[in-house]
């Protein structure tokens, strides 16, 4: 089926490292972070309903399904999206029904949130998975909390999309949210608390507000699932800071109620991670379809909240272990050294980008060393040139955090030799130009040669040179995401399905998907709840763990 046919464009999963998209996505995140406090549409979510939610399931019982960071390539998107909208899963030897609730736990959309990149990358796909609300049974309900990516535009477009009609779907899924956080009560004194950070930021007193109100129905016999849209207590083991907007909510709202916080769950890195402790699990799901990012990197145990917060009033921190991943630390990597391979296959416009600041660095060079005198040779204006942009490129790429913070330095060494390296490579590479008969021809000869000849040549290099450099960083928590950003990956996906049984225990089903379905086949004859597309190749899910239970 075309475009045309679908509504909808498929997208090519997102080029991490195509040199203007990581302008365009830095600068948004500049702006976001320097204009974040003007652009924050949470405290005119106060003219909005504050109305709470209720999902009482059938007979008690309630199952429901969590999945996050979902807006990117289309094949891995729809793979999602097509075992979510089935009506049930054969996972082994259990059979798990469709969940009538859906969960989104942010970054509904990549690179940058718009109307145009919702449609395509999130909502076109799942109307296409399930295009009208089923024959049988009630229809779904969605809800959706914004992460970082849904942020970069203020948060308009997710509210459009999300919170704007009484009577709003994404295909045969029901919208009712009104505001882009929520409350929702499900059966057994289950709860759903979604909260929105709005970059790490605090939580905002109308948000507060909210949450207060539906806590008051909150007593000892509660218990809550709280969805956050980042897993904070894995970012706090560098940054202390980073959880104590979840422990000031959990600790000022829920805590006073006598209710028991026994899942969080959380989407933003994009892999499936699960910690446990003596009160709760702790579980990143981002498996939704972004690229896939490592997991060989997570600590083995966590002190939440950490015990060098600088809160006063902070809760008493508690240790976590880590259980499980998806992929396993040792699958992850051995998928980080497929860098060499990835990032120039997957990546062409910044590889030419590598391609062409070579070429001019080269001619630069060896401008200055057909100058005579030394100091001539050293400080040719346009070689200083080419050398301060190839190092401050090299330090920007390895994002020095502020000075103070853990790794600083650690950011800047590494950006420094990495930039020293690619000009050690430039200067070989004039060495080399210098010993060949091209130099010596007439303008534009050289000119040409450079860009015809030395400019792909040095282009795969210089990128190899890179990916060795994400690879060495890598292993020190440096540019690890750009190791697995650069590579797209898009195998590994994982979502949630969960059960409430009538004697209220609640039983996670992380679902691994290890290979996603690359090749379709369309169904227009189809029923009007049937998927458009079939997968023509294996599309399977597995357990990655034994199901979770939580009582």
């Amino acid at each position: 089926m075309d475009p045309r046919q679908l509504g909808f464009t498929p997208q090519r999963p997102v080029g991490w490292l195509a040199p203007l998209l990581l302008l365009n996505t830095g600068l948004r995140a500049l702006m976001a972070i320097l204009f974040g406090a003007y652009l924050d549409k949470r405290e005119l979510q106060n003219a909005l309903s504050a109305e709470s939610f209720e999902q009482p399931g059938v007979d008690g019982e309630l199952w429901f399904d969590y999945v996050a960071d979902l807006g990117d390539g289309f094949d891995a998107t729809y793979s999602i999206a097509y075992l979510l909208a089935r009506p049930e899963l054969q996972i082994g030897d259990r059979r798990l029904p469709r969940g009538q609730v859906l969960l989104m736990g942010g970054d509904q959309v990549y690179p940058l949130a718009s109307g145009d990149g919702y449609e395509n990358r999130m909502k076109g796909p799942y109307r296409a998975a399930l295009p009208e609300p089923p024959t049988a049974g009630a229809q779904p309900t969605l809800y959706a909390l914004p992460g970082n990516h849904d942020w970069y535009d203020g948060l308009t477009a997710f509210l459009r999309l999300f919170a704007r009609r009484q009577d709003g779907h994404i295909g045969g899924w029901r919208t009712e949210q009104r505001r882009s956080y929520f409350a929702i009560k499900l059966p057994s004194n289950w709860h759903v608390y979604a909260i929105d950070e709005q970059f790490g930021a605090y939580i905002d007193d109308p948000q507060l507000l909210y949450f207060a109100d539906a806590a008051r129905s909150l007593g000892p016999d509660d218990r809550v699932i709280l969805m956050t849209p980042s897993p904070t207590w894995v970012k706090a083991a560098q940054r202390p800071e980073a959880y104590d907007a979840v422990d000031y909510f959990i600790r000022t709202i829920l805590a006073p109620t006598g209710a028991h916080v026994r899942l969080l769950v959380s989407g933003d890195l994009h892999h499936y991670a699960r910690y446990t402790g003596a009160d709760r699990d702790l579980i990143t799901c981002g498996g939704g379809g972004a690229y896939l990012v490592a997991t060989h990197n997570l600590p083995d145990q966590l002190s939440v909240p950490p015990r060098e917060t600088l809160t006063r009033s902070a809760s008493r921190s508690r240790d976590y272990q880590l259980v499980t991943t998806f992929p396993t630390k040792a699958e992850s990597k051995r998928l980080s050294w497929g860098v060499f391979r990835n990032v120039p296959t997957r990546n062409p416009g910044f590889a030419t980008m590598i391609g062409i600041i070579q070429t001019l660095t080269m001619l630069a060079m060896s401008g200055a060393a057909s100058q005579s005198g030394i100091f001539q040779r050293l400080f040719s204006i346009p070689l200083v040139i080419m050398m301060t942009l190839i190092l401050t490129g090299a330090v920007l790429f390895a994002q020095p955090p502020s000075s103070g913070e853990p790794g600083h330095a650690r950011h800047w060494i590494l950006g420094m030799l990495h930039g020293f390296a690619q000009i050690a490579l430039a200067a070989g590479g004039t060495w080399l130009w210098l010993r060949l008969p091209f130099h010596d021809w007439s303008w534009p000869g050289p000119l040409v040669v450079a860009a015809v000849l030395y400019g792909p040549v040095f282009a795969i290099l210089g990128t190899q040179l890179l990916s060795l450099y994400l690879l060495v960083a890598g292993t020190v928590d440096v540019n690890t995401n750009e190791l697995f950003a650069g590579q797209s990956i898009e195998d590994a996906k994982s979502f949630l399905r969960l059960h409430i049984a009538p004697d209220g225990t609640l039983t996670v089903y992380a679902i691994g998907v290890d290979r996603i379905c690359r090749q379709w086949t369309a169904r227009p004859e189809g029923d009007a709840d049937e998927a458009w597309l079939e997968p023509a190749e294996e599309l399977v899910g597995r357990l990655i763990e034994p199901p979770i239970v939580v009582t």
